[in-house]
């Protein structure tokens, strides 16, 4: 994105003209977007949370029915 400052442009107009271009070409939310963007997970570690899950699961099911919990 390139603004350039006009002939007898003062420089509160100048910057309130920059950062309408700059809401209007959407940079500044891509950016956010991209700022806390997690890598996706591989399938391996997918399938080994979710097998933890479900034994955990198994596990809390098993201490209620023991009266455990």
């Amino acid at each position: 994105m390139q603004v350039r400052r006009k002939e007898n442009e003062s420089s509160g107009s100048f910057i309130y003209r920059f950062t309408k271009k700059m809401q209007h070409s959407g940079v500044l939310i891509e950016a956010r977007k991209r700022r806390f963007r997690t890598r996706p997970k591989s399938r391996i570690k997918l399938k080994a949370a979710a097998l933890y899950r479900e034994a955990k699961k198994k596990e809390v099911a098993r201490a209620r029915k023991l009266g455990v919990m």
